[in-house]
């Protein structure tokens, strides 16, 4: 085959060059990210600071006289205990009424308490397996705070408050469920000993698709990176029975029509230049088994399928099979990826909307 085919593909710079240009916006990226969240707790902190000082400069109505240190005798004790009898009796401790704010969804309560995911969760609540208040309930979005008593298959749910997040480099012959009537191998296998929280994984990986996976039991979290507003990346790569052809190439970037609607690659290459049987696929959709459809549907077989990177985290230093702890600096660049392009609420829009009626 002629090589003008792939001519669109060789690049205009040197290799050098382009990976240094890329390697200095990606720096640049992550000083302007990291910048942004330093400021963002500094003025949490002085937020804090400031409401603390003001606490301790507030008047106090009574004092109790200090017994000096070295005062140690006898009758100054005498002295200052009429004090202490004669104080006013402490008035008994109030119930602090449940702000309706704390109120939540059940589902995201269920979540909360690193039962599952929402999504999941939803699916177990519709099932009749949740109980609040001694009541079955059957509606997810049902609003509960932490003073109400639920329970799910019979055990007391409580908010997490440890939490967890765990990378784990799947292999294949494992599935990403909690647990499996037929008794196949799941990834919390492979997790035992990284912690006693219940956690859950984030989306599922196919049995036989290997790579980065991200287990956890933050329900907002993984609310977040499950949701396709955050446009959360992903890159794949794919081993085909054959190589791919130029033609397939392109239709993969402008869409294809699968039988669920368009799909189309953020971005698509040739892993290995002498191999056009490996290909890499940047995709940000959420839905299942998509990558092996892409691919399916044009008549290759996906030999092989190995996410490589999922939300900015690769499996590097991580062994197959492994797992390690993502560090403070990971948890909070996942917290604050592409806030931006979340879609706007209701209110929001209805707001916009009026803004620009007056206009």
């Amino acid at each position: 085959m002629s090589q003008s085919h792939f001519q669109k593909f060789v690049p205009k710079k040197k290799n050098s060059v382009i990976k240094e240009e890329f390697k200095q916006a990606k720096k640049k990226a992550k000083k302007e990210r990291a910048a942004a969240i330093d400021k963002f707790y500094e003025e949490k902190r002085k937020a804090r600071q400031e409401a603390r000082e003001a606490a301790l400069n507030a008047p106090i109505a009574s004092k109790v006289p200090k017994v000096p240190v070295a005062a140690t005798t006898a009758p100054v004790i005498e002295k200052v205990r009429p004090v202490v009898k004669n104080a006013p009796p402490a008035k008994p401790a109030q119930a602090v009424p449940v702000d309706p704010d704390k109120q939540m969804p059940l589902n995201k309560f269920l979540a909360h308490c690193g039962v599952c995911s929402r999504r999941d969760a939803v699916i177990i609540i519709k099932e009749g397996k949740v109980k609040v208040n001694s009541t079955v309930v059957l509606e997810p979005a049902f609003k509960v705070s932490e003073r109400d008593e639920i329970f799910f298959n019979g055990k007391k749910l409580f908010v997490t408050k440890n939490l967890v997040y765990i990378l784990l480099n799947k292999p294949k012959d494992y599935i990403t469920t909690t647990d499996d009537p037929q008794g196949r191998r799941t990834v919390l296998q492979l997790i035992r000993n990284a912690t006693t929280e219940r956690v859950y994984p984030i989306g599922r990986l196919d049995r036989n698709t290997s790579g980065v996976l991200l287990l956890t039991n933050d329900g907002d979290l993984t609310q977040k990176l499950s949701h396709p507003s955050y446009n959360i990346t992903k890159v794949y790569e794919a081993k085909l029975d054959k190589p791919l052809t130029k033609a397939d190439f392109e239709k993969i970037l402008d869409g294809i029509e699968l039988e669920d609607g368009i799909i189309k690659a953020d971005s698509l290459a040739y892993a290995d230049a002498r191999d056009k049987s490996v290909i890499g696929i940047e995709i940000h959709s959420g839905r299942n088994r998509i990558v092996r459809r892409i691919f399916e549907s044009l008549g290759y077989d996906v030999k092989g399928l190995d996410r490589v990177m999922y939300a900015n985290l690769t499996k590097k230093n991580v062994e197959r099979g492994k797992w390690r702890i993502l560090s403070e600096k990971e948890i909070r660049l996942l917290k604050y990826m592409n806030a931006s392009y979340k879609k706007p609420s209701a209110k929001e829009k209805a707001a916009k909307e009026k803004t620009a009626v007056k206009e």
